[in-house]
């Protein structure tokens, strides 16, 4: 994991929540809206007690006393009381409703600002970023821990305040009620109040455990579920199953510890609390009995007591919740906090008008190791120029650093030492979209995404029409097997292109290569997936297409570099020989040993 994101981390605490802020902010009137629909419901709540108590002492109390008298008027006073009390009832009905739907509505706008925020950040870090944290974790991160940041927003938040504000209303209408019996509630709920705060802790640090194996189960998910043909041909099934059985089990242990910490939070919470309003509860029924209150004001009491009890109980459990979420806010925040190593400039440089013949590159003396690997260095004192128009064959033998030449030009990662200009600009002072515009590439690994044949090559070049895509599946001699499937350019070609062998995704990168029409072009093995029939078409495509644009083709099949204006042998990261083929061949060194073992072999 990366420095910032390592399980060493500070536990979070319920002020991390505040760094939602940001999120919360542009929503000021549904929040303002959401406080006055809360406010209302809770003061409707509040008066339901006093409500009760004047129907008891007024209403009852009337009723019984016109009924002795002989009124006939006895029951009007009860039906106003009932009216009143139903009214408030529809205040409280009315406001938990427009309370409920704007905290929802909170919670599902700043989630998916969230989601959005967090995958647009981690989709603009380097590759430095990706070799050092699992996809299967900021997965993780982007749904399960969103979730929890939902439901503290949508409801945790709301529930908080709107029993916050029961307890400190209900309160005071128990100190206004009995002044005696509010004390010692008081005192009696502080008593219990300081343990529940301790054992939070505990349910935070627990939660934050919990997240965590539930983001390494489903980072191995992810892992194992791409690499299935490999897991399959070497019969690793039951052992993947197996290993992703403890994960589970592993998530599961932690979670039960959490639930049973909360769990256990939960009833002395509610045992302590309780308990104490009980004994009050026992001292208020002597004070009726000795006529020091009434009964509607006992009544009363008891109404606000529970109040104040239900809150409290509520706001444990919501501060549960809200510790989750503090930490899966944590986690998140983490993620945001990352900062690509490779930036475009504050005023990045425009490049020259493109040339009829390509782009002019040029590489000076430079060193490079990757950041994972400090100490074996990728490339080193390497330079070269590279004309506009010329064709230019990399080869060597593996390690060579052929590949990360390649990942240089693109900018994924900057040289520790050295410049490479691309038309006489230093590619650093480019804006990353322009620089990266510039070039076309046919990678190794073939990238297939989930979507149609049309689609796939169009990614090449968002704009294109459909005829141009064509035109460019044509030239990469994808069309006939494009149109051979069973929907032709609208057919689904499956996750990673499983419907696809391995030469047909050959070709569908090619294709997108040649759409993008960059003046600088580089194609990593791009014919190693093609039988030879599927080759000698690509190979004289690629040549027509190689024309007018500068091109560096990677290759391990020297008969397909045969034809460069110049080859480059590389060996440990330096070019070791540089010639066309019947030079190098005359030379008789690294070139010449690998060509007379191919050769030879054919």
């Amino acid at each position: 994991m990366t420095k910032t994101m390592t399980r060493d981390a500070p536990k979070a605490s319920l002020a991390t929540l505040a760094k939602l802020i940001p999120f919360l902010a542009p929503y000021k009137r549904q929040f303002l809206l959401a406080g006055i629909a809360l406010l209302v419901a809770a003061g409707a709540t509040l008066a339901v007690p006093f409500a009760f108590r004047q129907m008891i002492d007024l209403g009852f109390g009337a009723a019984g006393a016109d009924a002795g008298a002989g009124s006939k008027g006895s029951t009007s006073h009860i039906d106003l009381y009932f009216i009143a009390l139903f009214g408030v009832a529809c205040v409280l009905a009315v406001a938990t409703a427009a309370r409920f739907y704007m905290v929802s509505w909170l919670g599902e706008r700043v989630t998916a600002d969230i989601r959005s925020a967090v995958y647009g950040h981690v989709v603009m870090q380097s590759p430095q970023f990706f070799e050092t944290t699992r996809t299967g974790e900021v997965l993780s991160r982007l749904t399960t821990d969103t979730t929890l940041i939902q439901a503290v927003v949508g409801t945790s938040i709301s529930m908080a305040l709107r029993n916050a504000l029961l307890f400190i209303g209900g309160m005071v209408m128990l100190f206004v009620t009995s002044i005696r019996l509010s004390s010692i509630i008081l005192v009696l709920l502080l008593a219990v109040v300081l343990p529940i705060v301790l054992f939070g802790r505990r349910v935070r640090r627990l939660s934050r455990d919990s997240q965590d194996r539930i983001a390494d189960a489903s980072a191995l998910a992810g892992e194992i579920l791409n690499a299935m043909p490999t897991v399959q041909a070497f019969t690793h099934e039951a052992i993947e199953a197996r290993r992703f059985g403890s994960s589970v089990e592993s998530a599961f242990r932690t979670a039960m510890q959490r639930i049973r910490a909360r769990s256990m939070l939960t009833m002395a919470a509610i045992l302590l609390v309780f308990g104490a309003i009980v004994f009050v509860l026992w001292l208020g029924a002597h004070a009726v009995i000795q006529g020091r209150m009434t009964g509607g004001e006992l009544g009363q009491f008891i109404l606000y007591a529970a109040i104040v009890a239900g809150a409290i109980g509520a706001l444990s459990e919501v501060i549960g919740e809200a510790q989750r979420a503090a930490g899966a806010t944590e986690r998140l925040l983490e993620l945001l906090a990352e900062r690509s190593p490779i930036q475009s400039p504050p005023q990045p440089q425009p490049l020259p008008p493109r040339a009829a013949s390509g782009a002019a590159l040029a590489l000076n003396d430079i060193n490079f190791n990757y950041p994972s690997r400090p100490g074996s260095p990728a490339l080193s004192n390497l330079s070269v120029q590279i004309r506009a128009g010329e064709t230019v064959a990399i080869v060597g033998p593996s390690g060579a650093g052929k590949t990360t030449l390649f990942q240089l030009l693109l900018r994924f990662y900057d040289p520790q030492h050295g410049l490479i200009t691309l038309d006489g600009v230093d590619i650093r002072q480019l804006d990353l979209h322009v620089l990266r515009g510039a070039i076309g590439i046919v990678p190794q690994d073939t990238i297939i995404f989930s979507e149609n044949a049309m689609e796939n090559i169009r990614y090449g070049r968002a704009d294109a029409s459909d005829d141009e895509v064509i035109a460019a599946a044509k030239m990469a001699a994808a069309h006939e097997f494009i149109e051979k499937l069973p929907e032709g350019y609208r057919s689904f070609l499956g996750e990673r292109g499983v419907r696809l062998s391995g030469g047909q995704r050959q070709r569908i990168a090619i294709a997108r290569a040649l759409l993008k029409n960059p003046p600088l072009l580089l194609l990593d093995e791009a014919t190693s997936a093609l039988d030879a029939e599927s080759e000698r078409l690509v190979q004289s495509a690629l040549e027509a297409a190689m024309m007018d644009r500068t091109t560096l083709v990677i290759a391990h099949r020297l008969a397909t570099v045969q034809r460069a204006d110049r080859i480059l042998v590389m060996e440990h990261g330096r070019i070791v020989e540089t010639g066309t083929h019947a030079e190098l061949v005359a030379q008789g060194g690294l070139y010449a040993s690998l060509a007379a073992l191919q050769f030879s072999q054919t």
